[in-house]
C-alpha cells in the first residue's frame, strides 16, 4: 500500500530549531518524527512511501535514504516552489494509481492507519479526511439571559469542543484530477472544490492519541508524549 508524507514545510513557528533541522527530522528520544511516522506506516502495511520535500530537501533525503533500513521503499519528490499541502500530489500523478494515505510531516498519532485506509477505500467518496475533536478552554464565563435582560444562567469558563482537520487523508486516484499542476493548492481548497462540485467528502474521527507539532510548546508536549505512547 502507498502513502505520501508531506515534508516540505518551512517550520517557521518552530524556529530557531528548524533553522538547522527541518521539522520532520526533529528528534524525539532516539528517533526523528519522520522515522516514527515511517515505522508506524510500515506497521500498518504501508511500504511504498513517497516523501514530498522542499525546505532542506537534500538533508531529509540524505538522512532517510532509500528506506531499506526501515523495511520500506522511500522515494522523494522535490518542489521547485512551495505548493501547499495538496499541490505536491500533482507531481506524483503517475505514481498514485491506487488508493493511498497522505500524512502531514508534523503529526504524531497512534491512529490505526489500516482501519482508516479501509474506511476510506470503502467510502462513497474520493477523499476521506481524518478529523479530531479537541477541547479548548474558554477564558470567560458564558452568560445566558432572557428577553427581559435578566441573567438566567452562567457557565464559568466552559470548554469549547471543536472538530478539526487532523492532517491525515485517504485519497482515491480520481481526486487528483481536481489538483492543478505547478500551483499552490491547499487541502482546504480541495475540500471546498469537491463540495462545490457536489462530490461527497467523508470524515473519519481520530479517537487515538493525536498531536500537531506546529509550535514550540507543542514540541515540548510531544517530547513528553513520546515516552508515554511511542517508546
Amino acid at each position: 500500500m502507498k502513502a505520501v508524507i508531506l515534508a516540505g514545510g518551512l517550520g517557521t513557528r518552530l524556529r530557531p530549531f528548524t533553522e538547522v533541522i527541518p521539522k520532520p527530522l526533529l528528534p524525539f528520544g532516539e528517533k526523528s518524527l519522520m522515522e516514527i511516522q515511517i515505522q508506524m506506516l510500515k506497521q500498518h502495511g504501508f511500504t511504498d512511501l513517497h516523501v514530498a520535500t522542499n525546505y532542506k530537501s537534500d538533508y531529509v533525503e540524505a538522512f532517510l535514504g532509500d528506506g531499506s533500513k526501515f523495511g520500506v521503499s522511500l522515494r522523494f519528490s522535490k518542489e521547485s516552489k512551495p505548493l501547499g499541502t495538496c499541490g505536491p500530489l500533482a507531481l506524483l500523478r503517475k505514481e498514485l494509481t491506487e488508493p493511498f494515505i497522505v500524512m502531514n510531516g508534523d503529526i504524531l498519532t497512534k491512529l490505526d492507519l489500516r482501519a482508516f485506509y479501509d474506511f476510506g477505500v470503502n467510502a462513497d467518496s474520493t477523499l476521506t479526511v481524518g478529523t479530531k475533536i479537541i477541547s479548548t478552554p474558554f477564558a470567560f464565563g458564558n452568560v445566558t439571559a432572557d428577553a427581559n435582560n435578566h441573567i438566567v444562567d452562567i457557565e464559568e469558563k466552559p470548554d469549547l469542543m471543536m472538530e478539526i482537520i487532523g492532517g491525515i487523508y485517504c485519497m482515491k486516484p480520481g481526486v487528483l484530477a481536481m489538483i492543478p499542476d505547478d500551483e499552490y493548492f491547499g487541502m482546504d481548497t480541495l475540500i471546498k472544490k469537491l463540495l462545490a462540485a457536489r462530490q461527497p467528502v467523508s470524515r473519519y474521527i481520530i479517537h487515538e492519541y493525536w498531536l500537531d507539532i506546529g509550535q514550540i510548546e507543542d514540541y515540548s508536549k510531544a517530547q513528553d508524549a513520546y515516552s508515554k505512547h511511542f517508546s
